[in-house]
């Protein structure tokens, strides 16, 4: 029998936080399940480690960094499990959250996507739930004008700052940290689309699954604990905002048009010129910005 489900995670130069994941995923995870660690030439010695310690992750190793979707996706058409729960090394599981997951997704068959509550290193909660992108929310984004308005209209209605956490329901997106692909989506719309390098990859999976008529769910009946952005927090401010800038100009050409894509170009030399300031002062930016 194939296992329920086909744990993901891929490394770029954060073992520490990939062994403290697996340890949990050891402590807590009952379901039949198999477990993946991708590594993206990370060079931490990361595949020897596994091989002493944990003899039964499967470890693809790669010779170049060949970007998060095109990590997942080398795992996941490797993956014999009935889903694929996408997990982002920074994760932490304090409870079984893989079987309440899987249980939903078999619960409900139209599902495409589906995650759980997020919360913080201090267990408050983590907003994991957002719209889907548009050029009204992500120019402000880009310009880093949310910092001085935080209410503008466009960003609130896009970061969902209304949303109730304490509730199942369907939505737009849930962020990659905790990112169960199920059967149906991997069945009807296939994999990560590997033009993205980093970035808006869970974003546009969500949007094809919504497409093809299927479902995202976020669901409060399980949590996780996500530390947030490390393997990035190593990445020069100018330099993620070069990879979040190129994510978007995909983004908007596929679903908005060749119009929007192209404010996005237009304004990229700006946004790094402010990422640049913002890296230079030691601004630590948010999760979406």
């Amino acid at each position: 029998m194939p296992p329920d489900v086909s744990l993901v995670i891929v490394n770029y130069k954060v073992k520490p936080l990939v062994m403290r994941l697996l340890l949990s995923i050891r402590a807590h995870v009952r379901i039949p399940h198999e477990i993946f660690v991708v590594d993206n030439a990370s060079g931490d010695g990361i595949a020897a480690d596994l091989a002493r310690d944990f003899p039964d992750v499967r470890v693809i190793a790669n010779a170049d960094n060949r970007g998060f979707a095109a990590a997942n996706n080398q795992a996941a058409r490797a993956a014999k499990g009935r889903h694929v729960l996408l997990l982002n090394p920074d994760t932490e599981l304090i409870e079984d959250c893989v079987t309440p997951l899987v249980q939903f997704a078999d619960a409900h068959p139209q599902t495409g996507v589906v995650g759980c509550r997020v919360l913080n290193p201090d267990r408050t909660l983590q907003h994991s739930v957002l719209a889907f992108p548009t050029l009204g929310s992500q120019v402000p984004i880009m310009l880093k004008l949310h910092h001085l308005f935080p209410h503008l209209p466009a960003v609130r209605r896009y970061l969902r700052r209304d949303f109730d956490y304490e509730r199942t329901q369907q939505v737009d997106q849930v962020i990659g940290a905790c990112f169960l692909m199920t059967r149906a989506a991997l069945d009807t719309i296939g994999l990560l689309d590997e033009r993205y390098f980093i970035w808006f990859e869970e974003v546009d999976y969500c949007r094809m699954a919504k497409n093809a008529g299927l479902e995202v769910w976020y669901t409060p009946q399980t949590q996780i604990v996500h530390h947030g952005g490390q393997s990035f927090a190593q990445v020069f401010a100018p330099r993620r905002q070069r990879y979040f800038d190129a994510s978007l100009v995909k983004y908007m050409r596929k679903h908005h048009g060749a119009g929007a894509s192209m404010v996005v170009r237009v304004l990229h030399p700006l946004a790094l010129f402010l990422a640049w300031i913002i890296g230079l002062l030691g601004i630590k930016r948010s999760t979406y910005a």
